[in-house]
């Protein structure tokens, strides 16, 4: 059995030295040329012929391959003054059996053009690599602060007050509250005014990961932990947010499994990869947000008690903004200024008309709803002002509610140019697909996360949006 290099057929050497190394040169001790490629000979302007048995010196002008050979020590990316420009070389003795024997040089760049483009890929690579890690890094900030969060009235203000007075602490904060009423915001304005506000700031909705892929999203994993695992294993959620604060939105719905797991690591402040053998230890503050009456959960068995003392060491109560309408002008102005932005388009407001109609509905999506309503009216908005025409179909219907039947009555029919009145069956069906539609637009398309904020089964959601042809 053939074993190294005794394996390669003979034939095969010199294609392999010239592939590992375009120019390349061998001497003996002595300095004599026993070894030279084409590539080589090319570079210096001779043969092979012309180059092999000849004292190196005579063949490469300011060689240093005889001296190597004396000294025994390499020399490596050494500058080499040749034909009128500067290559880069590369000089090793050869030795064998304790003895040298000879030397090896081989050429890395030809000239100094050469060098600079291989420097110029290296640094646009080191450019490349130090955006996107500045990127990351700034993925991993606060990116809102307590002015931020816009409203005045009295429940919202004490929400905030709240928030504002506890997050110099450590301790565990948890946030209740309505899908859409800003809990992320007021998890980012926590740690934005911390004592960790430097350090990394790091969500994770615990919803919208598969169970099967929470335990390594959070904890990470080791190398070769299972099928597709990255190799040299990754970092969990808790590992990045070390010495900063690990945003867990919407934890009621973490499965008990995870919940005991979560325990351990808030007990024992350290954390075990899977696959992995070896404790790390993690300092993380944590906020933990839900819509959820944990509460509830906790005596239906759902939600682990001790978990949730852990996690409501501090809780605060943001109110939806049904709860807060006065503030609802206000919150349009600053989103309005957001979606200016978006659309580069200045000076948009919204007529009384809408706001009285933004003002008298119920907004079960709360300030995600209202961002998406004034985002829809912007985008079939032709002048600088929102009228009632520009907002959504179930907006718009509430003209014949409130204030505008009031006025009819005491009022003579026939003054009144009656509307063509809508089959009860269609009017039904039309309310029932806006709702659809203002259920997705709420959770950003999540049909799951739409059924349960319409209360009905995820079946019975999916057959109501193939009705309506609803994607």
């Amino acid at each position: 059995m053939n074993i190294g290099l005794e394996a390669i057929p003979q034939g095969w050497h010199e294609q392999i030295i010239n592939l590992l190394a375009e120019r390349i040169v061998v001497t003996n001790r002595e300095g004599i040329i026993l070894y030279i490629n084409d590539a080589y000979c090319e570079f210096l302007g001779t043969t092979v012929e012309e180059a092999v048995n000849r004292p190196v010196q005579d063949v490469i002008e300011n060689t240093r391959m005889h001296i190597v050979a004396k000294t025994g020590q390499k020399e490596l990316a050494a500058v080499h003054p040749i034909n009128g420009s500067e290559m880069v070389a590369n000089r090793f003795p050869l030795i064998v059996e304790g003895e040298i024997v000879g030397t090896l040089g081989t050429v890395m760049f030809r000239s100094p053009e050469e060098w600079q483009m291989y420097k110029t890929k290296i640094q646009n690579l080191a450019d490349e690599l130090t955006y996107y890690k500045t990127r990351v890094e700034k993925d991993l900030k606060g990116k809102y602060h307590f002015h931020d969060l816009i409203g005045n009235s009295a429940p919202f203000l004490a929400a905030k007050k709240l928030a504002e007075r506890i997050s110099a602490s450590n301790s565990s904060v948890l946030l209740i509250g309505e899908s859409g009423t800003g809990k992320e915001l007021f998890a980012h304005a926590i740690h934005g005014s911390s004592m960790r506000r430097a350090l990394p700031f790091v969500a994770i909705n615990c919803a919208s990961i598969p169970e099967h892929l929470l335990e390594s999203e959070l904890f990470g994993y080791e190398d070769g932990a299972f099928t597709g695992a990255k190799r040299g294993g990754k970092k969990g959620q808790f590992e990045l947010a070390n010495n900063g604060t690990l945003f867990l939105d919407e934890i009621g719905d973490m499965p008990l499994t995870m919940q005991s797991k979560l325990l351990r690591v808030l007990q024992e402040k350290e954390v075990l990869r899977v696959g992995g053998q070896k404790a790390i230890p993690v300092d993380v503050r944590i906020i933990a947000a839900t819509h959820r009456d944990l509460e509830k959960l906790v005596v239906k068995g759902t939600f682990r008690q001790d978990l949730y003392y852990r996690l409501n060491v501090i809780k605060i109560e943001i109110p939806p903004l049904k709860e807060r309408k006065e503030d609802i002008p206000l919150i349009s102005i600053n989103l309005l200024k957001k979606l200016a932005g978006k659309f580069y388009r200045k000076g948009i407001a919204i007529s009384p008309e809408v706001e009285q109609r933004l003002m008298e509905h119920s907004w079960p999506g709360n300030i995600r709803e209202l961002e998406n309503v004034l985002e829809r009216a912007i985008n079939v908005l032709d002048g600088k002002t929102i009228e009632v025409s520009h907002l959504p179909l179930y907006l718009r219907d509430q003209e014949w509610k409130g204030s505008d039947l009031n006025n009819m009555s005491g009022k003579n029919p026939e003054d009144d140019v009656l509307l063509p009145i809508t089959p009860l069956k269609e009017k039904l069906a039309m309310v029932e697909k806006e709702t659809i539609l203002q259920a997705l637009t709420v959770t950003n398309g999540n049909k799951q996360e739409a059924a349960k904020l319409l209360e009905i089964g995820k079946t019975r959601f999916y057959e109501k949006c193939k009705m309506y042809n609803i994607n």
